[in-house]
């Protein structure tokens, strides 16, 4: 089990380092757009029309690749002052509370998600703005993040079971 949590550590990178890249294309094509818009570079072309709507994109697949991982190393959105603040084995069940309705919203928005993005592709409905895409293809990630948050939340209960009973220590708000 060691293994599998392992190299499925190693697959998290490898979507937060895609995540990173993307954030540094975004930057270079908003910058682009932006020089274009002021700089007459090319006399026909004023700016990138198409810009705004793959940062757009960009910007969601990012959060959708990065949340795994940033879920694994503790670096979520956490408010632990309570758990610090009462008695270690009742902060440990709330541990347990929470994982296991995090696990359940994981897996209702993987359901709905798969649903969406189904309905989507079967009705063949299109994004219209500058660029025309299907629909699915921004629905479709939406359920594979919610899998691989899920599936990281096994990996949390599953440490948690391990630990010493008391509060988490990989994300701490406060020493």
């Amino acid at each position: 089990m060691e293994r599998l949590s392992h190299l499925y550590g190693r697959l998290l990178e490898a979507l937060a380092a895609i995540a990173c890249i993307m954030v540094l294309l975004m930057m270079l094509v908003i910058c682009a757009d932006v020089l274009l818009r002021n700089v007459a570079l090319v006399p026909s072309m004023r700016g990138l029309g198409w810009a705004n709507d793959v940062t757009e994109a960009a910007l969601y697949l990012t959060t959708m690749l990065a949340a795994p991982w940033l879920l694994r190393r503790g670096q979520h959105i956490r408010v632990d002052i309570v758990l610090r603040a009462i008695p270690k084995r009742a902060a440990w069940y709330c541990e347990w509370v929470a994982d296991v309705l995090a696990l359940a919203c994981c897996l209702v928005m993987v359901t709905y998600g798969v649903r969406m993005a189904y309905a989507s592709f079967k009705s063949g409905a299109m994004t219209i703005k500058t660029l025309i895409t299907p629909e699915w293809w921004l629905l479709a990630p939406l359920p594979a993040a919610f899998t691989l948050l899920a599936v990281e939340m096994l990996f949390r209960m599953r440490r948690l079971l391990h630990a010493e009973r008391g509060p988490r220590e990989d994300a701490v708000t406060a020493a």
